[in-house]
């Protein structure tokens, strides 16, 4: 995804939250996104999840920021108290900094989630994939009600390499088999170790690259990369307006790779009441597709703040 100069992206997909990530997690956090006053650099600082207190995080990436701000101002309207913990990195610190309360609140994607707890699952439907979820998560931890928004990972390809392959809209991954040798792929550093990222499309698809980019999980370098033709191939967001403007050709899944891909919060059980369980769940109903896009739009590429734009949607469906 595109991000304004207030929010940047990494993606989270990999296992294994090591305590030397934890510690390093304050040096992770040096930018905030929303112009909120309550909002922490340091996610092991003050405001540490309690009964009195949620934690809202977010993963360092756009959308992510934005969900953060869209669960904390829900909770807030029903009077509960919020302190945000912006821009914290990839799930491999985030996972852990829930697990020990630091964080309260994650917006998460489950199928991502899923394929970083176990590589080896392959459910068929959304709530398969929550129960696979419920089975590998720790016990201090729950998911709520997944939202019908998804924005999942795809392998997306620039204009001119598809003109150069004549690869549409309905090609698939598949269709790269024969071509990937000759192109270089983008993505985030951990896409190269995630079975949701290089090791899957070589053991799914059968693809081995020319190369391999390192650049941000589908963000400012990596939309940037595609468009110059620095890489030819990118793992981009399916909610990044980036698409439609660049005129990119996202690549279907059939072999579902990158699985579902809906919206959903994770939570420390103890952090959170059910007040706050259910202003959340109301906010996952809420959410779909068409919707996500929306508000993607608005903070990256009008450059309005996630804040601000939260807000205003929490207010249009009656949550705020």
């Amino acid at each position: 995804m595109t991000s304004n100069a207030k929010s940047t992206r990494s993606s989270t997909r990999n296992r294994g939250v090591a305590a030397v990530a934890l510690a390093a997690a304050a040096a992770l956090v040096a930018g905030c996104s929303s112009s909120s006053d309550d909002k922490s650099d340091n996610p092991l600082s003050e405001g540490k999840a309690s009964g009195n207190n949620v934690v809202v995080g977010s993963n360092n990436f756009a959308e992510s920021i934005l969900l953060a701000d869209i669960y904390g101002e829900a909770l807030k309207a029903k009077g509960i108290n919020v302190t945000y913990k912006p821009n914290i990195g990839s799930r491999e610190t985030t996972y852990g900094l829930l697990k020990n309360g630091s964080i309260t609140v994650l917006p998460e994607y489950n199928g991502a989630l899923l394929a970083y707890l176990d590589k080896d699952a392959t459910p068929k439907t959304v709530e398969e994939t929550t129960a696979a979820i419920g089975g590998k998560l720790d016990p201090k931890l729950t998911l709520l009600d997944p939202a019908p928004a998804q924005d999942k990972d795809s392998v997306t390809v620039n204009a001119a390499t598809a003109a150069k392959y004549k690869l549409t809209e309905a090609s698939t991954i598949a269709d790269l088999k024969d071509i990937a040798k000759d192109l270089a792929i983008g993505a985030s550093p951990e896409f190269q170790t995630r079975q949701q990222g290089l090791v899957g499309l070589k053991d799914v698809y059968g693809l081995d690259f020319k190369s391999f980019k390192a650049l941000d999980a589908g963000g400012p370098l990596t939309a940037a990369a595609l468009t110059k033709n620095t890489v030819q191939v990118a793992d981009i967001f399916t909610t990044d307006p980036t698409i439609a403007k660049e005129k990119f050709v996202v690549l279907q899944d059939p072999k579902n790779l990158f699985g579902f891909e809906n919206v959903q919060p994770l939570v420390y059980k103890s952090g959170l009441d059910q007040k706050g369980v259910d202003a959340l769940n109301a906010v996952s109903a809420k959410l779909d597709t068409a919707a996500l896009l929306d508000l993607d739009t608005q903070v990256q590429s009008q450059s309005k703040d996630p804040l601000d734009v939260a807000q205003a949607w929490l207010k249009s469906v009656g949550l705020g």
